[in-house]
């Protein structure tokens, strides 16, 4: 098919990776070497690398993904690599979360032009959705530094969920900047893989690890009878006992010891 203006040759190997979804892809480019940079969401210099530099490094990461179930790309921005997964994943949910307008706009377009029945988009920060959406599976490119992307990332999944940061040659030492607050996030199998080895050149870096469960609410102990869980019920009890007002009875409560009339 014809290349849409702007939109570089398609490289050898595209076509096997992409398959069928190749001919949307295509558009996709389109929308990316037009709309998204006239609009300033990509710089004019990446219409020259949108195969290498974004439309491949982000199919490959699709190996990654379990599919059936449900995916969120945090900070989507032009929809790389949420746009690209949900292209090549119809079984995959997609939430294209981003709180920017304007690019939340340019998603909407990408969903209607490309026919995407499997994505939607979601205007939003992170923080505000943390605890709310709970994905298989959460994604993310050039959103933040580890250490702070990890927790934002956290918040979106599901316990046992997989958290995909693709990153750069610095991927293992962001990684070991990374180690203390990976740690008390409770973030369990951190690794740095590559995907699309063979396929894609180079082939992609990505940080992997799976979220752990949610910490236990403050003022009730978790589960393992955590101590910060007890001060907190201590605290309570001494305001209590400084003046407080034990909460009052209702008369279900008074009555409770009492035997029904017989």
């Amino acid at each position: 098919m014809p290349m849409p203006p702007g939109v570089p040759p398609v490289p050898a190997g595209a076509a096997g990776l992409f398959g069928t979804a190749l001919p949307k892809i295509i558009r996709y480019a389109g929308l990316l070497a037009g709309p998204a940079i006239e609009r300033g969401l990509l710089g004019p210099a990446e219409a020259e690398r949108l195969w290498d530099r974004h439309l491949l490094n982000c199919a490959a990461v699709a190996e990654l993904v379990p599919s059936p179930g449900s995916l969120v790309d945090l900070g989507s921005g032009p929809g790389l690599p949420g746009v690209v997964l949900a292209l090549l994943l119809p079984d995959v949910s997609v939430t294209l979360l981003e709180p920017m307008a304007r690019r939340a706009d340019f998603l909407r377009e990408c969903v209607t032009e490309l026919d995407l029945a499997n994505a939607t988009v979601l205007r939003g920060r992170a923080e505000d959705l943390a605890g709310q959406l709970g994905a298989d599976v959460v994604t993310a490119r050039a959103v933040a530094p580890l250490e702070k992307l990890a927790g934002l990332a956290i918040g979106l999944a599901r316990p046992g969920g997989l958290i995909l940061a693709i990153k750069g040659a610095g991927a293992a030492a962001e990684v070991a900047r990374a180690r203390p607050a990976l740690r008390r996030l409770g973030a369990k199998e951190v690794e740095v893989r590559s995907a699309g080895s063979g396929i894609v050149d180079p082939a992609a870096t990505v940080v992997t690890f799976t979220a752990g469960p949610p910490p236990s609410r403050a003022g009730r102990p978790s589960q393992d009878g955590s101590h910060a869980g007890q001060q907190a019920t201590a605290r309570v009890r001494g305001r209590r006992g400084r003046g407080t007002p034990a909460p009052r009875r209702t008369t279900s409560t008074r009555n409770r010891g009492r035997q029904s009339p017989g």
